[in-house]
């Protein structure tokens, strides 16, 4: 498993880096698909394995073909539907939904060899249902996909097995998508689901409109309070074996002087923990590094300096946040928690490192 999400990972960093070259459909089948499945531990140069072209009869239409198709006793599996990295998913699902009805496959797989949803006939037998059970993005890898991910692996694949968690992995997207869209724009129903256990007045629509921000704001205190208990909890269980003098500040609650005279103070320390948690799903733990200077607090990936992510300025009475984007934005902070604001834009310059 460990070696099988390494060469995950190393394929998206290198994806990352040429995306902008690969400019046809034959150019992402040859520099990101073949190399995606061959990850998955498939012979993509053996035909009786990976069969390219393979022709799916629909109807009285003879000769259509699938990019690919995964077999096993002869018989395929898997259908793979590949489009150009250039383009965005979106209208070319009923094409592979011909396809699948017309052969023994029970999963089907549409990408772009960023985006690979998977896709089964759990509504209604040996038809493709038309929402994925499944989605991985080889640009923002979440741990829990991988596990996911490597159940489609040669030697681990099995009908059966992928077949009793299909269904949970479905709903279980749709009601994290639904969970989102009422986090980002709450509905009035769901306001007045919220509002039944702890308003006793009618539900009016004034009420509703008046609740629609204290609701938002209490979701956002939530998440931010759990997040705070994790942070101080991995503070409190943080045990790193220095290298540095800086770097005993991370299992010291007093501030550390270093020979050269730079300060690292809890709240640095604090600040590190943070981005590290915040990270947690996009880069390996492991991976997430800091580096103290006289003027600010370097967070690093691979603790390469090339590799920042943000810079924390934190030793004067006006604290702000620089972030490693094209602008190299700079935002103001009144205290560290407040970088929990500013997730999206940590993990968006994080992933220039995956």
């Amino acid at each position: 498993m460990e070696n099988f999400i390494d060469q995950i990972k190393s394929l998206a960093r290198r994806v990352q880096k040429m995306k902008d070259s690969i400019l046809t459909e034959e150019a992402t089948k040859m520099s990101v698909l073949m190399p995606f499945f061959q990850a998955l531990g498939y012979d993509v140069f053996n035909p009786e394995e990976f069969l390219p072209e393979f022709v799916a009869d629909v109807g009285i239409k003879k000769g259509e073909k699938v990019d690919y198709a995964i077999l096993q006793n002869g018989k395929p599996v898997i259908l793979i539907e590949a489009k150009s990295i250039q383009e965005i998913l979106t209208k070319h699902d009923s094409q592979l939904f011909r396809y699948f009805g017309t052969t023994s496959a029970k999963f089907a797989i549409l990408t772009n060899g960023i985006t690979y949803r998977f896709y089964t006939d759990l509504e209604e037998q040996n038809k493709m249902d038309t929402s994925p059970f499944f989605e991985f993005n080889l640009f923002e890898i979440k741990d829990h996909q991988l596990v996911e991910l490597h159940k489609f692996q040669k030697d681990k694949f099995s009908i059966e097995n992928i077949n009793t968690t299909a269904e949970e992995l479905k709903y279980t997207n749709e009601i994290k998508r639904f969970i989102k869209n009422q986090w980002e724009v709450p509905t009035d129903d769901f306001i007045s689901f919220i509002l039944s256990d702890v308003y006793p007045g009618k539900k009016t629509k004034q009420v509703i409109e008046k609740f629609n921000g204290i609701v938002k704001k209490s979701m956002n205190e939530f998440i931010n309070d759990l997040l705070n208990e994790k942070i101080q909890s991995a503070l409190a269980t943080t045990n790193v074996v220095p290298t540095t003098l800086s770097e005993v500040a991370a299992t010291a609650s007093e501030p550390v002087i270093e020979e050269t005279g730079i300060v690292t103070t809890q709240e640095e320390i604090e600040g590190y923990i943070t981005v590290k948690v915040l990270l947690q799903e996009t880069i390996a733990p492991d991976r997430v590094h800091y580096r103290d200077n006289l003027s600010y607090f370097n967070i690093l990936i691979d603790n390469s300096i090339r590799k920042w992510v943000c810079r924390l300025y934190l030793n004067s009475s006006n604290w702000s946040v620089v972030f490693n984007d094209e602008s190299t934005t700079s935002v103001k902070i009144n205290s560290v928690s407040d970088l929990l604001n500013h997730k999206e834009k940590i993990v968006e310059v994080a992933k220039k490192f995956q």
